[in-house]
């Protein structure tokens, strides 16, 4: 239909297609209301009420009593602490650094090598089952994992005396010396699927144009990975990293079913830490301030990867430009 206007003494027309209002830009902004709402209150209203309990003494129960900066100058001289997130640097290498290094190759591997001489369907199935202990509940695979890595009757154990290694049956979980590693193992199984499968979707675009040349040049598999591969899925590697690392910082699940943080503290990490003081140490306090440092941590760390990601994808537009 045609609305018809005056202005300026002039008579104006435009059409209007009937059915169709025009929606002001700023009514999508009311999208937005319902996840920042939700974000409000599930994750900076109980950061906030953290911060808060941290600045206190408090045992749960009753009034706590305010003591400023004291549980985080006594953070500062607690060895069990350090010693918590020093587990967490061995975590960070077994779920980001190790994982994204074979999630390289192997991805490298089902694209270049699998996906052209069995076909796509057996890289689907290779993808899913390393990508299956990501869907497992860690609660599960824990428990699992804890009947393998059992002393006594433990699968690990048996197998190792079945082929006449006897000798290196150990405890795996109970063994100062050994038990960190132990769950290390375990992160790195249940990591590795992630990386892979983002790595793979990463490959599917890089230019084989590239490879092709490359390789009428003379140059070998490993030399097109590390000099055309790489380079192009720089963005997909920082994502993992982050991903990966923030996870290991944070990590309780795999701690809480396989260890509890022992033997004597040998597998405890900040996130159990914190629980422990808070709950079972009734501490709530000073586990309020464990978890606000590992939250500092975590988003210093988050903000890096951010910062090295939009670098990588800037450099890369620069290089198609």
């Amino acid at each position: 239909m045609t609305v018809t206007a005056e202005r300026g003494g002039q008579v104006t027309g435009r059409q209007v297609k009937a059915g169709h209002p025009r929606r002001p830009r700023d009514s999508y902004a009311l999208f937005l209301i319902p996840g920042i709402i939700a974000f409000t209150a599930i994750i900076i209203v109980p950061f906030l009420m953290n911060t808060g309990i941290s600045f206190t003494n408090w045992q749960g129960v009753g009034t706590p009593s305010w003591t400023g900066l004291a549980n985080y100058r006594e953070l500062w001289d607690d060895s069990e602490f350090w010693a918590s997130f020093r587990h967490s640097l061995f975590m960070v290498l077994a779920m980001a650094a190790i994982p994204t290094a074979v999630g390289l190759v192997l991805a490298a591997a089902l694209f270049d090598f699998v996906g052209k001489h069995f076909g796509s369907r057996i890289v689907a199935v290779l993808r899913a089952c390393f990508y299956l202990p990501q869907v497992l509940p860690i609660a599960v695979a824990g428990i699992v994992w804890s009947w393998i890595l059992a002393p006594e009757n433990g699968s690990l154990n048996a197998l190792l005396k079945a082929i006449g290694l006897g000798s290196w049956q150990q405890d795996w979980l109970g063994d100062p010396d050994i038990a960190l590693y132990s769950v290390m193992g375990v992160m790195v199984w249940v990591q590795l699927g992630f990386p892979l499968v983002v790595f793979m979707a990463g490959l599917q675009r890089v230019d084989p144009g590239l490879h092709e040349a490359a390789e009428l040049d003379g140059a070998g598999w490993w030399r097109r990975f590390w000099h055309i591969t790489l380079p192009q899925i720089r963005p997909e590697i920082y994502v993992v990293l982050t991903w990966c690392s923030i996870a290991a910082l944070k990590v309780f699940g795999a701690v809480y079913v396989l260890t509890k943080g022992g033997p004597g503290g040998a597998t405890d990490v900040p996130s159990y830490f914190s629980f422990s003081t808070f709950f079972e140490k009734t501490q709530v306090g000073y586990g309020a301030a464990i978890s606000t440092v590992l939250t500092a941590v975590i988003l210093v760390l988050a903000l890096i990867g951010l910062k090295l990601q939009t670098r990588a994808e800037d450099a890369e537009e620069g290089v198609r430009s």
